[in-house]
């Protein structure tokens, strides 16, 4: 019995692709409450180098008919078509660190067999920890911090970030399976599932792709550009507080919510994700430090010493 043909085409020489960095992943397809992964990934494809150098057989993975390619039709004859594209690009962050982003649709079909594809290549190029992004909506206030459900191997990030922790039975998702198999096999893995106001979830929530930006950071070491996403999460926060005021119905299902939100966290006890494993803070010596070292690396880029992608 001859083995199964990969379900990814390198684009690239695999030998000249760098070992020991992070896999970050977002994928479309399922639920996306306030369109977090969509948001994330149109983010770090817009502001960051990258290169492609792999991508995954949509033949095998997509079912067309339920997620139907867009066609070009130009008076009497068919110009092309758009293909959804599940892909890996090699990035680089703020600071010129590189890492491996998984994006695009969430397979239909062959999920195993996708599961296997990514052990591989987590094995391959030695992946130092694989991560990635969710969203669902949640009872919460937009007034308050938004929150986190963290899971994996990485109980630091688990005991620092992760707000609500149930015991419960989920829909899986692909990557809920590629951690899972991750994770049994020994791999560094931590999924987010950002926790989305339920009335905004089927809008475009800044504020929750932000969150996603910084749990990748928290996870992984690596420094997004957030300028643009800030002031476009400020200007969303100002408008819905401004409905907010003229609308008693909805003030008083928020303030509702921040009730019960007081509540709830009152008896959580989250480690700050600046501590070390026994529980101290870093000192002001070493924080001045590393800031230090941030400035240099990016004065550094800006003069154009360092190469890009």
């Amino acid at each position: 019995m001859t083995d199964k043909p990969s379900l990814v085409t390198f684009l690239v020489d695999e030998a000249e692709l760098p070992r020991g960095i992070p896999l970050v992943a977002g994928l479309t397809g399922f639920i996306d409450s306030g369109s977090v992964v969509s948001q994330f990934t149109e983010y770090l494809s817009d502001t960051l180098d990258s290169t492609l150098i792999a991508t995954f057989d949509t033949d095998e993975l997509l079912d067309y008919r339920a997620r139907r390619p867009t066609m070009y039709f130009d008076q009497d004859h068919f110009t092309g078509y758009e293909s959804p594209r599940l892909a890996v690009f090699l990035m680089r962050d703020d600071l010129d660190q590189q890492f491996y982003f998984l994006t695009g649709f969430e397979p239909d079909f062959r999920w195993e067999r996708f599961c296997d594809e990514i052990i591989k290549f987590a094995d391959r190029f030695e992946i130092s920890v694989a991560t990635w992004v969710h969203a669902i909506p949640m009872p919460a206030p937009h007034t308050r911090p938004l929150g986190v459900t963290v899971s994996g191997s990485r109980r630091d990030l688990v005991e620092a970030m992760s707000v609500w922790r149930p015991h419960t039975q989920v829909p899986g998702n692909a990557m809920h399976l590629v951690e899972y198999h991750l994770h049994r096999t020994g791999h560094a893995v931590a999924g987010f599932v950002v926790l989305v106001p339920h009335y905004l979830a089927d809008s475009e929530y800044p504020a929750a792709a932000l969150v996603a930006l910084q749990s990748i950071t928290a996870a992984t070491g690596l420094i997004f550009p957030t300028d643009r996403l800030r002031g476009e999460a400020r200007e969303f926060d100002s408008n819905i507080d401004s409905q907010v005021q003229d609308n008693e119905e909805l003030a008083s299902l928020v303030g509702k919510l921040e009730v019960t939100y007081d509540d709830y966290m009152k008896v959580q006890n989250l480690r700050s994700p600046f501590m070390n494993s026994d529980g101290d803070l870093p000192s002001a010596d070493r924080i001045a430090a590393e800031l230090e070292d941030f400035l240099a690396m990016q004065r550094r880029r800006d003069d154009g010493a360092d190469g890009v992608l």
